[in-house]
């Protein structure tokens, strides 16, 4: 019995020390996880830095989704003028968030565009729906290769936009839509071109929707740093659904100024043009687009 009560104060200390070295490495992967999660937060900022430097410096255009990897918060305005002399005001076009995760990806995350209609001319005549939100969309862009302009001044990507059918009747597709893209662009001293090429591929509704190509190209120069007049070309085939044969093209010039600093790493992009139809197929006639961007 001695040597029981002389020895149960060692088991019990024995047995407290092992429970402790059982929970410090049940926890230490736990750890390892949180302080992974907060390294990769504290250094966003020096990773999308890292990943712009890689690439060229040039302006997003108005239309085209550039095939650079952008940091911003961004919000358009359209002003479209449609048959019959209604008109339509679209609030954001579903521009939003664009965020840089990764090295070589981005993701943009849309806030759905709210559309105003307006008749003018025949009572009753009231655009294409009725005002309301549109589709959510989100895209997610990887970078293939790059070069900065002191190495080449090229980029290639690729895209993978998404469009849930979350709008109302008159301003949604109906069905969830799929639309990979190939995006390129080079530059020559102050002057370059930025293009995308993608086919959208519909959850649904195949007849009524189609798989309709669409091409952009934005041809732009750089004039005292901060001033970028451009043209692009808006061009889309329909090889089958409703609009079966045709096509559309927009030629869209246009100026954009930025970036200016603000405050911090805050800056500010402004830019506006006017797309004109250039065919006789056309959803609308014209559309002024103004458009503002806080990159970070």
């Amino acid at each position: 019995m001695e040597i029981t009560r002389q020895r149960f104060p060692w088991s019990r200390s024995a047995a407290i020390i092992a429970g402790a070295i059982a929970l410090t490495f049940a926890a230490a992967p736990q750890c390892r996880a949180q302080d992974a999660i907060l390294d990769y937060f504290a250094n966003w900022f020096v990773r999308s830095d890292a990943a712009k430097a890689e690439q060229p410096h040039w302006i997003t255009p108005l239309v085209t989704v550039t095939p650079r990897l952008e940091q911003e918060f961004r919000y358009d305005q359209y002003f479209q003028a449609m048959q019959h002399g209604a008109s339509t005001i679209n609030f954001d076009g579903g521009k939003g968030l664009e965020l840089i995760p990764w090295d070589t990806v981005e993701v943009i995350l849309g806030v759905p565009a709210y559309s105003a209609f307006e008749a003018q001319g025949k009572a009753g005549i009231k655009g294409r729906g009725s005002d309301s939100f549109g589709d959510w969309t989100a895209l997610v862009k990887y970078r293939l290769l790059s070069a900065n302009e002191e190495n080449g001044n090229y980029i290639l990507s690729l895209f993978m936009g998404f469009q849930a059918p979350t709008g109302n009747d008159g301003n949604s597709q109906g069905h969830a839509m799929y639309t990979p893209t190939i995006a390129f662009g080079k530059g020559w001293g102050d002057f370059d071109f930025q293009s995308t090429v993608g086919v959208a591929f519909p959850a649904g509704g195949l007849d009524r929707l189609g798989m309709p190509l669409t091409y952009n190209t934005a041809f732009q120069y750089r004039i005292a740093k901060v001033l970028w007049p451009e043209l692009e070309v808006n061009y889309t085939w329909y090889p089958d659904g409703e609009h079966t044969g045709k096509n559309q093209v927009f030629l869209t010039p246009g100026v954009i100024f930025g970036r200016f600093p603000l405050i911090g790493r805050l800056g500010a992009t402004i830019g506006a043009g006017m797309q004109v139809a250039g065919s006789k197929y056309a959803h609308y006639h014209n559309e002024w687009i103004l458009t503002a961007r806080i990159p970070f």
